[in-house]
């Protein structure tokens, strides 16, 4: 069904590259007018030509001026998708401080950094909807090596429910959406740079029951729905989207 988010105004993070861009894709495919930004806008030169819909913006979520002097200049949203993210690989012995500190910035401070500046505007209208994309790497489940990773998209996960509950009220709903492992240009950058590429790809494979990796597209779907007028009765929810990994 086209057309769900037909006059609406999106603005998603980390639009560059993997999930953030298959959203934004998909939400100008449901008409939704985009701002897609991302830290590297050279990513992103491609996506205006894909629709006119789309339009490309530099931003750095770990710049609260930044944060804040693009959401005034996007105008009314009436979605905010949060995708921007890092992901440290290592247990919490071969995590640095630095690293810990990264983390829980991108992954979560910086949703909290939108949130602020979009939610003021949504609640004055009385509508509006955002999409936390977190991780089944989270509260959800223990996956090795994501120790500073999985705590910052635990956080991400409280940050949603807490503020969902916040502005119940004001017809803002506030859901994260939580990916199980997805192919997308980092998961496969991550597994070319290993000693046995293969043998990785197995090993991400073997998380799911279903036996496959998911789709930034399945992701992108699920984005579309949480933002749609079909989820009005959802806030303060989590979606997982996982082939099973999470069962």
């Amino acid at each position: 069904m086209a057309g769900r988010l037909a006059e609406k105004r999106a603005l998603v993070t980390g639009a560059g590259q993997g999930i953030g861009r298959a959203i934004a894709i998909a939400f100008a495919e449901e008409g939704a007018a985009v701002v897609a930004t991302s830290r590297t806008p050279a990513k992103m030169t491609d996506l205006a030509g894909l629709s006119p819909l789309i339009e490309i913006v530099g931003l750095d979520v770990t710049d609260a001026a930044g944060v804040k002097r693009t959401l005034s200049e996007a105008g009314s949203i009436d979605i905010l998708v949060n995708c921007a993210g890092w992901v440290h690989n290592g247990s919490i012995l071969d995590c640095e401080e630095e690293d810990w500190l990264k983390s829980i910035d991108q992954n979560a401070t910086s949703a909290f950094r939108t949130m602020k500046a979009a939610l003021p505007g949504m609640i004055e209208r009385g509508r509006g909807a955002v999409v936390n994309v977190a991780s089944v790497a989270s509260s959800i489940t223990g996956v090795p090596n994501r120790a500073a990773y999985g705590a910052s998209k635990a956080a991400l996960i409280g940050l949603t429910k807490a503020v969902a509950r916040d502005v119940i009220a004001t017809g803002v709903r506030v859901n994260a959406l939580c990916p199980g492992t997805t192919l997308s240009p980092g998961l496969q950058g991550r597994i070319d740079q290993s000693a046995d590429p293969d043998e990785m790809r197995r090993t991400f494979i073997s998380r799911q029951p279903m036996g496959r990796l998911g789709t930034v597209e399945e992701m992108a779907a699920a984005a579309v729905f949480l933002s749609s007028d079909e989820a009005a009765f959802m806030t303060g929810q989590v979606l997982v989207v996982d082939g099973g990994q999470t069962l």
